[in-house]
């Protein structure tokens, strides 16, 4: 398998950024990768990284190439914060790293995964490094769309945008890699709507698959506003119960850490002198914690909002292939029940309710209201 190979259907992509690898005359400093969720950035961004230390290793077999991609090389540097934001201590940290020379590769790769999470103060801290880095520096910046990044880094940055890989080349991809059955492998890519780490989360993980058909039922057994309430408080909750065991183990595990490298005891009485750097893992843990709850919770509301997208599919009367093939039936009985206009003010509600989400509204409300717009119009 080459280098690309997880880069499914991004031909354009890889050539630009292949070439990049290979003749230095068509590399620059900064590079901003953007793209739709699940179509591979952070995939895209590990491997430019292994082909600029490893051009020579375009099967990425090779000790630099494997060190890049799994993220263990010391000239390869990647930030993927778990916070709602990206912290201006977080993004000094970067600048001062850039300032060195690579120890041991050809380059110093330094990679944000999550680029739309920086504001202003943090785009204005990095600004300068990312204009004139040192002559083996290179920046590799991800996020959905390049409007999504500070208008200051992005005309710095060279862009390369990846697209919507087909779903049946990610089925073919989980039948491949991972061993799926290829008719489950196409409902989970059909599903994730061609996201392949959701698709292969899908496939592999049953509980996932469990959660997404329960959020799926949602419109069905929604009658009236008491309905819609109980609704809303079961998918917080259960929102909040698949975040937990998302992080619970990791955060035990810190704690632990932290513990032992202080010379605590884990389970014991925390001494004074260790509270403060307790109390300070503790805050980070529930930022995470949150971001996590709101990762689960819009990726739940994506799900709605492609229930209702093959709904009106079939009130149009389009020849086009359903995402949630598995409840067919559920959505011809929803199209046949409602109008194309609701369908479409449905979906305004969802979507309104992610842009409130992401603003920091109160989940359990701002769920609450979205599932009052999804009633039945009498």
């Amino acid at each position: 398998m080459s280098l690309w190979g997880s880069l499914v259907g991004q031909e354009d992509a890889v050539a630009v950024l292949s070439e990049a690898t290979r003749r230095e005359s068509a590399m620059t400093h900064a590079w901003l990768l953007t793209g739709p969720p699940g179509s591979g950035r952070s995939v895209a961004a590990r491997a430019f990284a292994a082909g600029l230390q490893a051009p020579q290793d375009p099967d990425g077999t090779g000790e630099e190439a494997r060190a890049a991609l799994a993220g263990t090389h010391p000239d390869v540097t990647v930030l993927a914060t778990e916070k709602v934001v990206i912290a201006i201590n977080e993004a000094r940290e970067l600048v001062s790293l850039a300032q060195r020379a690579p120890s041991q590769g050809r380059w110093r790769v330094i990679i944000i995964e999550d680029a739309d999470r920086m504001g202003e103060q943090t785009g204005n801290v990095l600004l300068k490094a990312i204009e004139e880095p040192p002559p083996r520096t290179v920046w590799v910046l991800c996020a959905p769309s390049a409007q999504d990044v500070l208008a200051t880094i992005r005309s710095r940055c060279r862009l390369v945008t990846l697209r919507v890989p087909p779903a049946a080349a990610v089925a073919d991809l989980l039948a491949s890699d991972d061993g799926i059955d290829p008719e489950l492998a196409m409902e989970c890519a059909l599903a994730a709507q061609s996201h392949i780490g959701m698709a292969r989360r899908l496939a592999t993980h049953p509980p996932a698959r469990e959660f997404r058909r329960s959020v799926l039922t949602i419109p069905g057994r929604v009658r009236g506003v008491g309905d819609a309430v109980l609704a809303a408080g079961e998918l917080v909750e259960q929102a909040t119960e698949h975040a937990k065991v998302a992080t619970a183990e990791r955060d035990e595990a810190e704690k632990a850490e932290l513990l032992r490298t202080l010379g605590g005891q884990e389970g014991g009485k925390v001494p004074p002198a260790l509270r403060a750097q307790l109390r300070q893992l503790e805050e980070e843990q529930k930022r995470r914690a949150r971001r996590a709850l709101l990762d689960v919770l819009d990726r739940a509301l994506v799900d709605l909002l492609s229930f209702y997208r093959d709904v009106l599919v079939v009130q149009l009367g389009a020849d086009v292939e359903l995402v949630n093939r598995a409840v067919a039936d559920q959505v011809r009985s929803t199209a046949g029940a409602s109008t194309p206009e609701t369908s479409v003010h449905r979906m305004q509600a969802i979507g309104q309710a992610r842009t409130r989400m992401a603003a920091n509204a109160a989940p359990l409300l701002t769920i609450e209201a979205m599932v009052v717009a999804l009633r039945p119009q009498a």
